[in-house]
């Protein structure tokens, strides 16, 4: 799906929303899977609220730093943390840069049910690309499964400047609770897990600031 305003920083067309059908969400699984044994264990990559939680029985996680990629809040939310015609913003996987986050080990056996699930969750939309990509740990370099941004959808938004932001996160619901729940705990669990995120610690001090002021 392509951008149709002119204006970058503007809510997509409640009209142009779509969510995947049944069959394209297993075409995609089975397409980011095609090179998966059924002997192997399957690392995933969080970077945002798959750090506070995951969903899912996982049998050893580690901190990860992924270079070519940073974390930001570059995806329009219509269903999780937002609604077609009041949208939120969630974390997505954009290019440049490099992000700190936290890699997840799935056991062999656990792999097919535990995708699917983690499918429903994140590719409602197909807004991510599933890509694997090499994370460095402390116990050495590995591949994991990553949701990277689809810059080619609608649901893309890049450069909003922080009070837009604020705006969006404080008035933002979905499926899954409010917006601004999402970017405070995504940055409670950064911080106790020592990863350093500057733009999203100005953001939840932008987001104090507003909050204090209209109590």
């Amino acid at each position: 799906m392509t951008r149709f305003s002119t204006d970058p920083y503007s809510i997509p067309a409640p009209s142009n929303f779509r969510l995947l059908t049944d069959a394209e969400r297993r075409a995609s699984l089975q397409g980011a899977l095609s090179d998966w044994r059924p002997d192997q264990d399957l690392w995933v990559y969080g970077y945002g609220s798959l750090i506070w939680r995951p969903e899912f029985d996982f049998a050893e996680k580690r901190i990860a730093l992924l270079h070519g990629y940073h974390r930001a809040l570059c995806l329009w939310s219509r269903v999780n943390r937002g609604t077609p015609d009041q949208p939120g913003l969630v974390f997505g996987l954009d290019t440049g840069g490099s992000c700190q986050g936290v890699v997840f080990r799935i056991p062999a056996g656990d792999v097919p049910t535990t995708m699917e699930a983690l499918w429903r969750r994140e590719m409602p939309s197909g807004a991510y690309i599933p890509k694997w990509l090499n994370c460095r740990t402390n116990d050495g370099l590995i591949s994991a499964l990553a949701f990277t941004m689809n810059r080619n959808t609608d649901a893309y938004v890049n450069g909003l400047p922080v009070d837009r932001l604020v705006q969006i996160v404080r008035n933002a619901h979905g499926s899954y609770g409010p917006c601004i729940e999402y970017v405070l705990e995504t940055a409670q669990a950064l911080q106790e897990s020592n990863i350093h995120d500057k733009r999203l610690q100005d953001l939840v001090g932008a987001l104090r600031t507003s909050m204090n002021q209209h109590n």
